[in-house]
């Protein structure tokens, strides 16, 4: 994950959500086709809820977690499942021998420039290698675009672009891509059934701990109430809540492997 400019990440906000979380980076790990006779490592791996998962099918290799949170890291060392932990911006790290495996679960889109990050991760990679990546692929959805729109509505001096999280278009990634390897790629939607929060909408507390955080830390608790009244409205329409208080909140995530 990427720290970026405002404050660190908050372990237990992210992890409120972790089944709903694990289940497409789980269906990545089973579509992993191959890997090379490197390290594997966890690109972003945040609080490490995959390194479990990761070292039991690639046991025979290397584990290596990179992020650049530290408090994230600080969580994934209690697991014990890590060869190594590395504090780094994944923009700008490099391995330092070929890999086997880089595997990357919604983490990728907090960074820019993809069109020289991706082959730069599969030059690292050695022969029989995979990149595998899934990123949320939902800014278009309800759920993210009227954050960015209140935002920009609201308070535009602090409406900062770059450093909320985006995606290429699938074709797009497919033309950067299929000339570097044996590429899949592929989208799935996943029906997330949000319980009733109180005093909340089940989808402001989902999105407020990842897409809409950049935004949220740029503002004061009065300026946060506010926005978070407009965006609540708005969700009561988009995604309306059942009898019970739950929501059925539909996600796309975008996924690829690459293997050289």
């Amino acid at each position: 994950m990427s720290t970026g400019k405002r404050q660190d990440w908050n372990p237990s906000a992210y992890n409120k959500f972790r089944g709903l979380r694990m289940r497409p980076a789980l269906d990545l790990l089973q579509s992993v086709p191959s890997v090379g006779g490197g390290a594997v490592v966890d690109l972003g791996c945040g609080n490490g809820v995959l390194g479990n998962a990761l070292k039991e099918r690639f046991g025979g290799h290397a584990l290596l977690g990179v992020d650049a949170s530290p408090a994230m890291l600080e969580e994934a060392a209690k697991l014990g499942c890590y060869d190594t932990l590395l504090e780094a911006d994944a923009a700008s790290w490099r391995a330092e021998e070929p890999l086997g495996l880089i595997f990357s679960n919604a983490a990728l889109h907090w960074l820019p420039e993809h069109e020289a990050l991706l082959p730069r991760l599969v030059d690292m990679l050695g022969q029989g290698g995979t990149l595998a990546v899934q990123v949320p692929h939902q800014n278009n959805a309800p759920s993210h675009r009227v954050w960015r729109s209140l935002m920009e509505e609201m308070f535009p001096d602090r409406a900062e672009p770059s450093e909320a999280p985006g995606v290429l278009k699938p074709a797009h990634y497919h033309a950067l891509l299929s000339g570097l390897g044996q590429l899949s790629l592929w989208e799935s939607e996943y029906y997330q059934v949000l319980e009733s929060e109180a005093g909340s909408h089940p989808v402001r507390r989902f999105t407020e701990a990842t897409y809409a955080r950049p935004f949220l830390q740029a503002l004061d608790d009065g300026e946060k109430a506010s926005i978070i009244a407009r965006y609540e409205a708005v969700m009561d329409k988009a995604y309306p809540r059942s009898e019970n208080g739950q929501v059925l909140f539909p996600f796309r995530r975008l996924f690829f492997t690459l293997t050289v």
